[in-house]
Formats: structure tokens, C-alpha cells, sequence
């Protein structure tokens, strides 16, 4: 039994730790993107939008997952968006806006207050 507790204690640790492995330091060293190449009616954008995990990336992956956008990928460890859409059906403007209404601050809009509120806790970043 003894072994059972001191097993499970390790594993929420460990998974403890990894929900919040984005410390104070690897903040100050996110390297702020906002880039965006158009070819044929269908721009990429890359820009970076601040959170922490796995569950930050299904989050802000939902968020964008709309009509005009083609596909979308938001990197936990670079903390950049790489998206491309169809800029005749949808701006870069609304996906970024889209974002921020789900809690996360981005190059362009900060975090709706009330959504980051209600982030589960390894999700909620340091805010700028």
C-alpha cells in the first residue's frame, strides 16, 4: 500500500510539473512573431500567442477552427500560431480576435479577462 501512495504521489507530481514546466525565465525568452506571406488568395500567418501546454494548444487550436481556415498549428514550446486561411472568407484580424476572446493574449489582442479566468490553472500563463 505504502508503495501505491509513494507511486501515484511521483506520477502527480511529475504531471505537476509538466503542466507548469513554462517558468518566468522560458517566458522572457519567447521570441515574439508576426509575419504573414499571401499566394493565391491563401495567406500563412505566423504570430506568437502566450500559454503554457497541451491543454492551452487544444484550446487555442478550437478557437481558430473556423470557416476559411485550411490549417492551423499552435507550437507549445515556441508558443507560435502557424495558420493559413482563406483570406476572402475569414481576416487575420477575426482568428486573432478569436483567440483572445478564448482566454490567450496574442501579437495583436490581449486575453478576454473573464475566459483566462476560467483557464485550468497549468494554463494560466504569465500575462503581460
Amino acid at each position: 500500500m505504502k508503495s501505491f501512495i509513494y507511486t501515484s504521489s511521483l506520477i502527480l507530481l511529475f504531471i505537476m510539473n509538466a503542466c507548469n514546466s513554462n517558468t518566468e525565465a522560458e517566458n522572457s525568452k519567447i521570441k515574439v512573431v508576426n509575419k504573414t506571406a499571401v499566394k493565391s488568395g491563401i495567406a500563412t500567418s505566423e504570430f506568437t500567442v502566450w500559454g503554457n501546454c497541451g491543454m492551452c494548444k487544444e484550446t487555442i487550436e478550437k478557437s481558430v477552427n473556423k470557416e476559411g481556415v485550411v490549417k492551423y498549428n499552435w507550437n507549445t514550446d515556441t508558443k507560435i500560431m502557424t495558420i493559413s486561411y482563406d483570406t476572402a472568407k475569414i481576416s487575420l484580424q477575426t482568428i486573432q480576435q478569436s483567440i483572445a476572446d478564448a482566454g490567450y493574449d496574442n501579437v495583436k489582442f490581449k486575453g478576454n479577462d473573464a475566459a483566462y479566468s476560467k483557464l485550468h490553472e497549468c494554463c494560466k500563463y504569465e500575462r503581460k
